[in-house]
């Protein structure tokens, strides 16, 4: 499939990028790496988010084939949540953008307050 550089309404990629680089999955991904978890455990991993939000993202990833769900008959019934081979193989480009932003992160936080301080400066000459 060629690539999408425009990125029009109907490219697959964008309704893709949407699902798998939100506020959660990239994290979710990453606390799942090494083996399974439950739900509970990952939601201790993820500062700030909400039973809703964790559970929308896991659906959204599962549905997309890079997570899976497994009920676990237990008594109370648990579920994990685990990594596909797909799942897995995003794991290699989402290290590389954390390690891109933490190694930038000091010259984003310059640009931020060039940023900052230009638009102050427009404002009070507005």
């Amino acid at each position: 499939m060629p690539l999408c550089q425009h990125f029009s309404v109907d490219c697959p990629s964008r309704a893709l990028f949407d699902q798998i680089a939100d506020k959660w999955s990239m994290m979710v991904l990453t606390v799942l790496e090494n083996e399974p978890v439950r739900f509970n455990t990952i939601k201790r991993h993820l500062e700030g988010v909400t039973q809703k939000s964790l559970t929308q993202c896991l659906r959204r990833l599962e549905r997309n084939g890079l997570v899976e769900r497994r009920v676990i008959p237990a008594s109370p019934v648990a579920v994990e949540y685990g990594l596909t081979a797909l799942g897995r193989s995003l794991l290699p480009p989402f290290k590389a953008l954390y390690v891109w932003a933490i190694d930038n992160m000091d010259e984003v936080d310059a640009a931020r307050s060039r940023f900052d301080v230009r638009r102050e400066a427009a404002q009070v000459g507005a």
